[in-house]
């Protein structure tokens, strides 16, 4: 089993859970850094991954889904400045637990992650998401788990199919019909939850829709008969949104399976929990995964 970590979902978190009293020498929040390595310490313990990669987010407004879309994510606030501080200290957490860690300026986690799971599905070995973004929920395959690992909650594949009311494959598709509020990507006007899970449910993908539209204003949901219409007069923007939607899981990554293979934590451990003012209790926790 390869561990792929959502690692924002869990810095942010601990960002706005945990009080920003806490700084390093100097003074500077390092509440989010704490956090995360408090996550990190449950999950060796839990889990006790042999393969492991955690993927950062390195930029809201220079992926390529900005050059495509400019408004994408427009809708979100940035970082504050005293949490953008911390991910660079994050990074190095990983490093010196022995956990590989990768970022990208042009493309998200989201795609570093889907780019992974076809790595390790290629090596025949399944993989286990750990994050609450719904949107990585269409990259479970058959053997692997979606994991909300802060309410212990693993779905597999059936069980996300069950919880979406569609594939997991056509969840991306799915979004393309609906728009994602939280990413800024509009979508189909009249066309919401509902009626988009009778479409995927109905179709293989969007193309199949778009091959028979006539069939589509005899689906058994509310305003049918004038779906067809509403299709095409926002084709031009399904597509975009398809583009922006669906994770890209074939980026041009130079990583290896045996570059995610867990190494044992390092001296630098101790000299960055000095750096960042930590004290013992983190250390005893680590020491005692016994690597």
């Amino acid at each position: 089993m390869v561990y792929l970590i959502d690692a924002s979902v869990y810095v942010f978190r601990a960002y706005f859970s945990i009080p920003d009293h806490i700084t390093d020498p100097a003074g500077n929040p390092v509440n989010a850094v704490y956090g995360f390595a408090r996550f990190l310490a449950e999950f060796l313990k839990v889990c006790d991954p042999e393969y492991v990669a955690v993927a950062f987010d390195q930029s809201l407004t220079t992926s390529f889904r900005n050059d495509i879309y400019p408004d994408y994510k427009a809708n979100r606030e940035k970082p504050p400045p005293e949490l953008k501080a911390q991910f660079a200290h994050c990074r190095a957490l990983c490093e010196a637990l022995g956990l590989h860690q990768l970022a990208s300026p042009s493309y998200e986690a989201d795609d570093l992650i889907g780019t992974l799971a076809d790595l390790a599905h290629a090596a025949g070995m399944p993989v286990t998401i750990v994050s609450r973004d719904k949107d990585l929920a269409q990259l479970i395959r058959g053997g692997d788990f979606y994991y909300e690992f802060a309410s212990g909650q693993r779905m597999d594949y059936a069980a996300v199919a069950a919880k979406f009311g569609i594939p997991p494959e056509r969840i991306g598709d799915w979004l393309a019909l609906t728009g994602d509020n939280v990413d800024n990507i509009p979508g189909v006007p009249g066309i919401g939850p509902k009626t988009a899970t009778a479409l995927m449910a109905s179709f293989v993908d969007i193309d199949a829709i778009y091959a028979a539209l006539d069939e589509v204003a005899g689906l058994p949901v509310r305003g049918a008969g004038k779906l067809p219409e509403r299709l095409r007069a926002h084709a031009e923007d399904v597509e975009l949104a398809r583009q922006l939607t669906h994770i890209k899981c074939d980026i041009p990554l130079q990583v290896q399976m045996a570059d995610l293979r867990r190494q044992p934590i390092g001296a630098g451990l101790d000299e960055l929990f000095d750096a960042l003012g930590f004290g013992q209790q983190l250390r005893r926790e680590l020491d005692e995964l016994g690597v």
